[in-house]
This record gives C-alpha cells, sequence and structure tokens, in this order.
C-alpha cells in the first residue's frame, strides 16, 4: 500500500527524525520526501509504502505528535547529497545523526530511482565548521555524501503555511470541494520537486499552477469567446470549428442534415458549449450525436456525456474505460505527467464517460510498426476517411483521419497549427509544457509523425484540422 502523508512539522532540531522513527519501526519504507523551507517551513510531504496496517498504525501515531512552530536563526546552510540504499530506515539513520550532532534541517528532497537507492538532498543550518566537518566523517561511514551549492535567490515565498494557502486559493478559484485539498496539495508538491531537480524555481511552478487554474475560471459564463468559423469541405458538408479560450477545439461536420463531432474541450465549459451548440445546430438536444475522440487527454474529453455514440480506437477505449472505473489513465502511469493531470482533471470538474457508450470500429494491431498504420476507413455522408493509429508520439491511440477525396486531414494534436491560435488560446497553452515539461509522451517520435502525416498528403490543397487552432492550407503541386 502507499500513501502521501502531508504533515504539519515543527521547525526544530529532531522533527523529521520522530516521524521517520515512526514509520521505520513500523516496517514502512519512505520513497520521497519534500520539505523546503524557504518556500513552506510547516509543511513536509512523505510518501511511503508499507502494509495496510502499518500504515493505519503510522496514522494513529503521527496524530499523536505534537507539532508546535520555533524560530531559528541560522547563520549558514549547507546543501549535502546523499546516496542512501532503498530500504526501511535508510533516512532514519541520517536524521537520527543530524539530531545527534544538533543541526538542523532547512530543505529536504528525497526521491529513489531505478538503482534501488534514494537520493536525498538536505539543507542544513551549520554554525560551526568544525562540527560539519566531523558530522561528514560520521556520515560517510553510512553513505556517499557530496558537498552541493544552495542558492539563496529563489526563496521568494514567505515562511508560512504556503501550500494550504496556495490550495485554499485555487479552490476558491475553480469552485471545487473540499475532498480535492489533499490531491491538490500532494500534485502541487510534486511538481514543485520534479522543477527543482531539474534546476528550476518553485516560483515558477507555483504561478504556473495559479495562472493556469486561474485561466480556466476566467473565461466561465458570459467570459467563454471561443473563435467561430465555417468551412466547405465538399458539395452538401460544412465543418463548424470552435476554438475555445483554453482546451482543445470543437469540431462539427454537418453533411446533408446528419452531424458528427471531433473533440469536445475541457468539462468546465460545459453548459457554455451547449449553448452555443444549441444556438448553431437546430434542434440540437433531439439529434443523434456521435463524436469522434482523436484522443483521451482531459481537454479533448470534457462533453463525452452529451453524445449517444463515442468512437475511438481500442488503445483510447482502454483509458476511457480505466479512468470510468476510477483507474489512472495513460498520462497518470507517467510520473512526469501524473501530477499535472490530476491537477487539470480536478480544476476542470472533470467527469469520466459512459463506457457503454464506446465504440471501436476499427482494427486493433497490438505492436504498430510504422509511425502511422492504416486501422480502417471511416464513412460520413459525403465524407470518405482513412484512419490512422500514430505510434504514440503524443499519446498511445492518437487518432489521423484523411479523406483523400476532399482533400481533408483531421490530424488531433499531433499536427496543429500553432502559429494561428488566438491570443487566449497562445497564452493559455504557456503553462502545460511548464508543468508537463513536454506535452507529448515522446517529442522526438511524435515530430516524425507529424512529417509523416504531412507525406502521406497527396498532391493538390489540402485543409488540415488539428485540434488546436485555425485549420492550416497546405498545398503540394508537383510540375510536370
Amino acid at each position: 500500500m502507499k500513501k502521501t502523508y502531508i504533515a504539519t512539522m515543527p521547525n526544530k532540531i529532531g522533527a523529521f527524525l520522530k516521524a521517520s522513527e515512526c514509520v521505520s519501526k513500523l516496517n514502512i519504507n519512505i520513497t520521497r520526501i519534500s520539505y523546503n523551507k524557504a518556500v513552506d517551513s510547516h509543511t513536509l510531504f512523505m510518501d511511503v509504502s508499507g502494509s495496510a496496517a502499518a500504515i493505519e498504525e503510522a496514522d494513529r501515531q503521527l496524530k499523536e505528535l505534537g507539532y508546535l512552530d520555533a524560530e531559528g536563526h541560522e547563520k549558514n546552510v549547507v546543501l549535502l547529497g546523499f546516496t542512501l540504499k532503498d530500504r526501511p530506515g535508510a533516512v532514519t539513520e541520517i536524521l537520527r545523526l543530524i539530531e545527534d550532532f544538533g543541526l538542523n534541517i532547512s530543505y529536504v528532497n528525497t526521491r529513489e530511482n531505478d538503482a534501488k537507492v534514494n537520493n536525498a538532498v538536505f539543507g542544513l543550518l551549520v554554525r560551526d565548521e568544525k562540527v560539519l566537518d566531523e558530522f561528514l566523517q560520521k556520515a560517510e561511514q553510512h553513505c556517499p555524501v557530496q558537498i552541493m551549492d544552495y542558492n539563496h535567490a529563489e526563496q521568494v515565498y514567505d515562511n508560512s503555511i504556503f501550500y494550504r494557502s496556495f490550495v485554499s486559493g485555487l479552490m476558491e478559484t475553480c469552485g471545487l470541494p473540499e475532498e480535492k485539498r489533499d490531491e491538490l496539495l500532494v500534485c502541487s508538491n510534486q511538481i514543485m520537486q520534479m522543477k527543482e531537480d531539474s534546476g528550476q524555481s518553485p516560483y515558477r511552478t507555483f504561478e504556473s499552477i495559479s495562472r493556469f487554474s486561474e485561466l480556466l475560471a476566467k473565461y466561465r459564463g458570459p467570459a467563454f469567446n471561443p473563435r467561430i468559423t465555417r468551412h466547405p469541405l465538399a458539395d452538401h458538408t460544412e465543418l463548424l470549428l470552435i476554438e475555445p479560450p483554453c482546451g482543445s477545439n470543437t469540431m462539427v461536420i454537418r453533411s446533408y442534415d446528419e452531424y458528427l463531432f471531433i473533440d469536445s474541450g475541457y468539462t468546465v465549459y460545459r453548459e457554455e458549449m451547449k449553448k452555443i451548440l444549441r444556438r448553431l445546430i437546430p434542434d440540437f438536444d433531439h439529434i443523434p450525436k456521435k463524436i469522434v475522440l482523436t484522443h483521451a487527454d482531459v481537454d479533448h474529453t470534457g462533453l463525452l456525456d452529451l453524445f449517444d455514440e463515442i468512437i475511438v480506437t481500442e488503445r483510447t477505449k482502454q483509458w476511457l474505460i480505466d479512468e470510468a472505473e476510477g483507474k489512472d489513465g495513460y498520462r497518470e502511469h507517467l510520473e512526469a505527467h501524473r501530477p499535472y493531470v490530476r491537477i487539470c482533471k480536478a480544476v476542470s470538474h472533470f467527469r469520466p464517460c459512459d463506457p457503454a457508450k464506446i465504440r471501436t470500429p476499427w482494427k486493433y494491431f497490438e505492436t504498430l510498426d510504422g509511425l502511422l498504420t492504416q486501422i480502417g476507413f471511416f464513412d460520413f455522408g459525403e465524407m470518405h476517411f482513412e484512419v490512422y493509429e500514430g505510434q504514440g508520439g503524443h499519446v498511445p491511440g492518437e487518432t489521423i483521419l484523411i479523406d483523400y477525396e476532399h482533400q481533408v486531414a483531421f490530424t488531433g494534436d499531433v499536427y496543429f497549427n500553432v502559429h494561428s491560435v488566438t491570443k487566449e488560446q497562445a497564452e493559455y497553452n504557456k503553462y502545460a509544457p511548464v508543468l508537463l515539461s513536454s506535452v507529448d509522451s515522446d517529442p522526438r517520435q511524435c515530430a516524425a509523425e507529424r512529417q509523416a502525416i504531412l507525406m502521406r498528403l497527396g498532391q493538390g490543397d489540402w485543409q488540415v484540422f488539428g485540434s488546436h487552432g485555425m485549420k492550416k492550407e497546405y498545398s503540394i503541386h508537383i510540375d510536370e
């Protein structure tokens, strides 16, 4: 069993030791610790793994511990890196040694890796260099120790209960229920720690989460102002392109008197989008409604409950079913993406779809050998699409539709016109790359897939519709 503790720790010598001894005696392994006094002098995040009974007992014991703030008089901070064996008690041994030498801790960051060791970084408040030298000699008997630099320039936050006030602001801005609090606390801290590990400031993490959430909330209600354009696709077929300020486009193909939707934006804009669709589509509430989903990212799946039929690849179907059953979606299996996606689900009021509505009309290949694999066809009115599944550069299950007769392509997030987004979209698009590092699961592979899409388009003047931004007009003419 795994659990993340969000503890209010005393700001005094030995505080970490007490918590560590508590879980170590219960044979619980500490897999991650995150504490930064420069950000929040009170809040500790501790990931643990152990039996359910042991963790239940740890809950009881940790609740019994008293937590009192104490003012420190720091003289100097030395940053030390410890390479610890990944076993119960490894952190406790170092904490006990720190206690024995009377050193106070201003910062700690630990993380396990594939080599079955914990790389732990401690910031120790040191007043006497001789004491530090003696401490290092003893510590090196337990594990390798490296003296590191400590940059004070990025300490921009007041040493108050920062995390809780930060998350309270998110919840108020986005209108979230109390049960989302702990998840937002943990995920915000996880993103901050990952960014610290890559040398980035905590400031940028918290600013980006706040701004991202504020933008989603800002455009609710009357402020929801998508760019709406119409594009002829065939003699009796046109596309209604709806580009919201935040999230994916919603595309509506009308062929004769039937409608097909492609992608559906964020759940948070559900009521706003319903008003627009009712205004633009006659008798919207009563017509048969089916949607093709290019992939299962949270900013594409927000309106799925409005549809009678959800058409996806087999891989996308599995991610949707997992989410409906309360399990993780694809990106939540990626350590670097998990905290951002969970924050995104919370602040966008994500709701999973009904798996009974899902249809997978195309072939399933367990292994996709090429960058783009043709998995079938899809006909709608005048349109005749060849359907391709990408190899997963953006996300597994990604779908591309190409109509060679009418020279129209729908390319999801694998390829879209980045230079044609609105001002609001451009601002929104800044934050996901900061919090995710990359919006693509494999950026190099996704770049190769983009080129593969263009290479598949034949001669002529093409209309290419990605799931963000305006259409891309793409021409291929070979002189005879």
